[in-house]
C-alpha cells in the first residue's frame, strides 16, 4: 500500500520535492546559526587579540600602527614585561594577591563548608532562617560597605594591613560557597552519616572524614571562583590596602597606569597580561575538578 492510499490529502504532491526543500531550509538555518556563532566568537575574542598584539609591540610601533595590525616581531613583549615588572613592582604585588587569594579563599570555603554542613545535614530549628541570614549580605551592592569598612579598619588599625584584607576576604566570600556547598552536601546520602554515628563518630569526624572527601570537586570549584574574584578585586583593595607594601596586583596596575603614562599603553597591557597568568594557570590545573564540581552542584 503506497503513501497516497494512506494519506488522501497527499495525492498530487511531490513528496521528494517537499523533502528536498525542507533539507535545503534546514541547511540554510544551520549556515545562519554557524555564521552567528562565528561572529559572536570573533566579537568576544577581539579584545584578547588587541591585548596580545599590543604586548608584542614597542611603544613606537604601537603609536604608529592600528590596534589590529599584527606586530613586526615577537621580542618586544620581553622588554615590555620586564619594564612593567620593575616599574609597577609587580613581584611584591602578585605575592600579596597570592596571599590574599589562597588564604582568604581557603578560609572562606572552610567556614562555608562548616555552615553548609550544619544547614544541610544536621536537623535544627530555623535552618532556612540561618541560611537567609548568611546570604543576606549579597543583597546589597559592595559599594555600600566601603565607608563603614574604611572607618572600622581605620579605628582598629587594620587599614593597609595584610591581616585586615585577609579578614575581609574570608568574611565577604562566605555566602556564595555556602549556597553551592549546601546544595552539594544535600546530595550525599545521609545513610553514611548515620552509619558513622552508630560507630561512635562525632559530628566533627563525620564532617572531616565523610562529607569533605566526597565533596572535593565542589570545594575546589568554589575555591577557584573565590580565588579568581579576590585576585581581580580592585574595589576593596584600592580603598583599604593601597599602601606600597600591601597593595594587590590590580592596585599596582592601576597606580602604574596613572603614574607612568610615558611608558605607553603597550607596556601597561603587557603588565595586565602577566597579571592574568596565575589565574589562567590555576584554572587549567584544576579545570577537571572545577567542571565536575559545577556540574554536580547544578544537578
Amino acid at each position: 500500500m503506497n503513501a497516497h492510499a494512506l494519506r488522501p490529502d497527499l495525492v498530487g504532491l511531490d513528496l521528494r520535492a517537499i523533502a528536498q526543500r525542507e533539507r535545503a531550509a534546514a541547511r540554510g538555518f544551520g549556515r545562519a546559526r554557524l555564521a552567528a556563532a562565528v561572529a559572536a566568537v570573533a566579537f568576544w575574542l577581539t579584545p584578547f587579540y588587541v591585548l596580545l598584539v599590543a604586548s608584542f609591540k614597542t611603544t613606537t610601533e604601537y603609536t604608529n600602527t592600528t590596534m589590529l595590525q599584527p606586530p613586526r616581531t615577537l621580542w618586544p613583549i620581553i622588554d615590555n614585561a620586564m619594564e612593567a615588572w620593575k616599574v609597577a613592582g609587580m613581584g611584591s604585588a602578585m605575592l600579596n594577591s597570592a596571599i590574599y587569594g589562597v588564604l582568604g579563599a581557603a578560609a572562606a570555603v572552610f567556614i562555608a563548608s562548616l555552615a553548609a554542613f550544619g544547614l544541610s545535614r544536621i536537623a535544627c530549628i530555623g535552618r532556612q532562617g540561618w541560611f537567609m541570614l548568611i546570604f543576606a549580605g549579597t543583597l546589597f551592592p559592595f559599594q555600600t560597605f566601603l565607608i563603614p569598612l574604611f572607618f572600622g579598619f581605620q579605628k582598629t588599625g587594620l587599614i593597609n594591613t595584610r591581616e585586615g584584607m585577609l579578614l575581609l576576604y574570608a568574611v565577604i566570600c562566605v555566602p556564595f560557597p555556602t549556597l553551592v556547598l549546601k546544595n552539594y552536601f544535600s546530595q550525599i546520602p545521609m545513610e553514611m552519616d548515620e552509619a558513622a554515628r552508630i560507630e561512635g563518630c562525632s559530628e566533627w569526624r563525620v564532617f572531616r572524614s565523610i562529607v569533605l572527601p566526597n565533596a572535593r570537586p565542589a570545594l575546589l570549584a568554589v575555591f577557584l571562583l573565590q580565588f579568581t574574584w579576590i585576585w581581580n578585586d580592585l574595589l576593596f583593595s584600592s580603598v583599604l590596602a593601597n599602601g606600597e607594601g600591601v597593595r594587590s596586583i590590580m592596585v599596582a596596575l592601576q597606580v602604574f597606569q596613572g603614574a607612568y603614562v610615558a611608558d605607553g599603553p603597550n607596556v601597561i597591557l603587557t603588565g595586565a597580561l602577566v597579571a592574568s597568568l596565575p589565574t589562567m594557570a590555576l584554572f587549567l590545573l584544576l579545570r577537571r575538578h572545577f567542571m565536575a564540581g559545577l556540574q554536580l552542584s547544578a544537578s
